[in-house]
């Protein structure tokens, strides 16, 4: 009884993948069975909810009835106005009789695109746990810094994704449903009073709208916190933090402005060779972890071009070219990130390939980045952000699937890649600029071997791999992450 009882209990999480500016993708996963249960504390403006213990929080056992099929994904097109309702799926209302239900918008506001999440949770009755049911999700381009001089258009791009959420959440939840956004590098990088700027205004439109705005519902979220929660995504989506051994994934996060590291060790050397302030404490669904993770501003990809140009920070930039090794000899233009245009160019009478290329991306990453003791051994590392795009346009991996590589695979694409520029060129004119970087970065900087496997992904079972979902567990739960 207590199986069946657990059994109804379990769903899925189901997101999708970015879309573009102004909308080029909305993506909406339905309840879908064979997932996790998650212990979760009501906001304070709503009624009380139990917490859970890890035992009962194990997925079922393997003798379990069977479970029905997958329903079929939905996706939304250009149209706002065709996003499907939120009243669950047939199967759904079958399968789980819902009392109570509650919704929550968490606003990931990167770099180069601004996305939301927003989530839905049932509550069965008092006593049981509630139960995340799906994900909508949504991402315009460019980022909020785009607009560090503008920030009233970088406000409209907030209410765009804000209609996005009134026409998921029903009407009569939007006054109890929490929005929250947290800005990570783009912002970070900006100049204080700029990224003010550009919060204040996001906190406005958010008064502006007809959902509850928490406190402290605007934020730029410190890096700690951003590999943290990105950790606690995977290793929920994986299973992971359900299993009494406490054996977990790390993760890798390759953004635009920063790169997170993030792992739980399992040796004390580890810890002990750290800088203090590279290891992280905090309480999960009763448990306390003690991780190794560290953000790395200005090293993420889009950041790390312009390093390896001599751009960043740099001035006179309505005259300046900036050349690089890394580019096509005959590649030239400009080239926009964070509100600022840079005229960047191959080096036209000179050389261009992977060794070259390699000497400059080293600048960036040698001495800069700190090589846990632990990453020699045969830890399981996921990698997604640009890891996995870069790995897509290169032909490194089937971008439907994801897939498993060696750090010597990036290697060894990356040296085609910068050999073969013009054949990558329409691809991407930056191309070998990336892949050289990626893989100093993992050989140089964090000390990977090149038999060191990754894991590339994108999503796991049907959710996005993305800080969003665990900070929206800490929001609800309060992780108390130092």
């Amino acid at each position: 009884m207590a199986q069946q009882k657990l059994l109804a209990l379990v769903v899925s999480i189901w997101a999708c993948m970015w879309g573009l500016f102004p909308v080029e993708g909305t993506y909406y996963g339905h309840h879908i069975y064979n997932s996790h249960v998650i212990g979760h504390r009501m906001p304070s403006h709503a009624a009380p909810r139990p917490y859970g213990s890890m035992d009962n929080q194990l997925p079922p056992e393997p003798h379990a009835p069977e479970v029905s099929p997958r329903a079929p994904e939905v996706s939304g097109g250009t149209d706002m106005s065709g996003l499907p309702e939120v009243s669950g799926a047939p199967e759904m209302q079958q399968t789980v009789n819902v009392s109570r239900v509650y919704f929550g918008v968490m606003f990931d506001a990167g770099s180069t695109g601004t996305r939301v999440h927003i989530y839905k949770f049932i509550q069965k009755d008092p006593v049981a746990l509630p139960v995340l049911d799906n994900e909508m999700y949504h991402a315009v381009k460019p980022g909020l810094s785009a607009y560090a001089d503008k920030p009233d258009m970088g406000g409209d791009t907030i209410r765009q994704l804000l209609k996005v959420a009134k026409k998921t959440v029903p009407k009569s939840e939007w006054k109890q449903t929490p929005v929250i956004l947290k800005a990570t590098a783009g912002l970070r990088l900006l100049p204080e009073e700029k990224a003010r700027a550009l919060l204040d205004e996001v906190k406005e439109v958010f008064e502006e709208s007809p959902f509850f705005v928490p406190n402290n519902s605007v934020s730029l979220m410190n890096g700690t916190n951003e590999g943290v929660l990105a950790w606690v995504t995977v290793n929920f989506l994986t299973g992971h933090l359900y299993a009494k051994t406490r054996k977990t994934v790390g993760i890798l996060d390759l953004g635009g402005g920063s790169t997170q590291i993030t792992f739980l060790p399992k040796s004390k050397k580890t810890v002990h060779t750290a800088p203090p302030s590279y290891i992280a404490r905090f309480n999960l669904f009763n448990s306390t972890y003690e991780l190794y993770t560290h953000s790395y501003l200005g090293n993420g990809l889009v950041a790390a071009r312009l390093a390896t140009l001599g751009a960043l920070g740099a001035d006179g930039l309505d005259w300046k070219v900036f050349t690089s090794s890394c580019l096509p000899k005959k590649f030239r233009e400009d080239w926009t990130f964070g509100g600022l245009t840079y005229k960047v160019s191959g080096v036209p009478d000179g050389y261009a390939g992977y060794k070259l290329c390699y000497y400059e991306v080293m600048r960036v990453v040698k001495g800069v980045v700190h090589q846990p003791y632990e990453v020699k051994g045969s830890s399981i590392f996921y990698a997604f952000s640009y890891y996995y795009d870069r790995a897509v346009e290169s032909g490194l991996i089937d971008g439907s699937r994801g897939g498993v590589v060696e750090v010597r695979d990036f290697k060894k694409k990356a040296k085609e890649v910068c050999n073969k520029m013009t054949k990558y060129r329409p691809i991407s004119p930056f191309l070998c600029m990336d892949m050289t970087y990626i893989t100093c970065l993992l050989k140089e900087g964090f000390g990977f071997k090149d038999s060191t496997v990754l894991q590339l992904a994108k999503k796991i079972n049907n959710a996005e791999t993305s800080w969003a979902l665990g900070a929206t567990f800490d929001h609800f739960n309060n992780f108390n992450i130092h």
